[in-house]
């Protein structure tokens, strides 16, 4: 294995004085999104979780999609004078230190909270003691800013590594590399205007403020899910004829679009029913439940087919990615594959083991027995 085989030679190059500002990089990132979040207007909305010391659900101020929409136009016109490529040209560094500074902010979380009755003290740093953090008479939150933080960094850094690999190739760049970006743009597009619909997710529910948890939202989700881009950043267009150019791209996208229908349908179907229990999903599919004590185990629409058929959304979603470049047999192209796959595998047996215990053995053995598969339809 040597360095041309790898193709981050391009990544490893930057001077002394740029190293050191992609080391700080985050860490500015990080401020400059706690200022915007923090004045620009957003809206109050109630969540899922409830606050303790109101009985009430807790409400939490959301104005993620127009801080996206002003970082993508400050980045997209170089307004801080900021070349586009920057983002991707020090993403190591930026990776770096943005562990770093994520290792700080975690010990600075933890250890400002009263110490859990049964965790260690590496647990304690890896999950966290409080389950929420909220400032400034709850208008930040710092689990939502996880998120904001993450998800625009995520597309920055796309768009950035496609802007340097057209810098870089020219004529000869590879169109993969532009939907690629396109693909994560939108999944975070998306999901900013469905940003109520994340008050409803495992993480804000039952996640706490710890490492696992600040690293994972910021560096994971921000810097390293573009990591297929390392490597395929530094190829060109594969070369394909004209006829199957477009087959690749549209199938491609294709592809996306029926993971990204299934993953955002299933989460808004389980949104829709925590909500609204009694309501057809879309006006079309009728909510069936199982009934657990004063809790309801939907059944019914995405739920009715598998127990965690959103996770099989998201593994096609994965696959169009490693297939938008066009070179498949390269292992960087298959690298965010194999992390979704890999994670979500493991993720729906503590799913599993979570519902048991919320829901009660019996119930969720009950659901288990009427809904069969546990991702993939006739499969497993």
């Amino acid at each position: 294995m040597n360095s041309h085989w790898l193709s981050i030679d391009h990544l490893l190059g930057l001077s002394e004085t740029e190293a050191i500002a992609g080391f700080f990089t985050p860490l500015a990132v990080f401020a400059v999104f706690f200022v915007l979040q923090l004045i620009l207007p957003g809206r109050w909305v109630p969540g899922y979780v409830i606050n303790p010391e109101t009985g009430e659900p807790r409400k939490y101020r959301l104005n993620g999609i127009l801080v996206f929409v002003i970082a993508a136009i400050v980045w997209a016109f170089e307004l801080t004078g900021m070349p586009r490529d920057w983002f991707y040209r020090s993403t190591i560094y930026a990776v770096i230190g943005g562990t770093v500074f994520a290792a700080i902010f975690t010990v600075i979380a933890v250890y400002s909270q009263p110490r859990t009755k049964k965790e260690n003290f590496i647990t304690d740093l890896w999950l966290g003691r409080a389950q929420e953090l909220s400032f400034f008479k709850s208008r930040f939150d710092v689990k939502m800013y996880f998120y904001v933080v993450g998800g625009t960094m995520l597309s920055l850094n796309a768009m950035s590594g496609a802007a340097f690999h057209y810098e870089h190739f020219g004529e000869n760049a590879n169109p993969g590399v532009f939907l690629y970006a396109a693909f994560f743009t939108f999944y975070i597009l998306d999901y900013f205007i469905f940003e109520r619909v994340q008050l409803y997710t495992y993480d804000l529910i039952h996640e706490r403020m710890g490492f696992k948890l600040f690293w994972g939202g910021l560096i994971v989700y921000g810097w390293l899910f573009i990591i297929p881009l390392w490597g395929m950043a530094a190829h060109p267009d594969p070369g394909f004829g004209p006829t199957w150019t477009y087959v690749w791209l549209i199938g491609t996208a294709a592809l996306f679009l029926f993971g990204w229908s299934i993953s955002r349908g299933a989460n808004l179907q389980k949104y829709t029913f925590k909500r609204w229990p009694d309501r057809k999903f879309l006006g079309l599919i009728e909510p069936q439940y199982i009934q657990a004590g004063d809790r309801k185990i939907l059944c019914s629409g995405f739920w009715g087919v598998a127990r965690h058929f959103n996770y099989m959304g998201e593994g096609f979603l994965s696959l169009s990615i490693a297939l938008s470049f066009g070179h498949f047999s390269n292992p960087w192209a298959w690298t965010y594959f194999v992390f979704i796959v890999t994670l979500f595998t493991f993720r729906q047996l503590h799913d599993d083991e979570f519902c048991a215990e919320k829901y009660g053995p019996v119930k969720w053995a009950e659901y288990q027995a009427r809904v069969k598969y546990r991702i993939m339809p006739g499969v497993w």
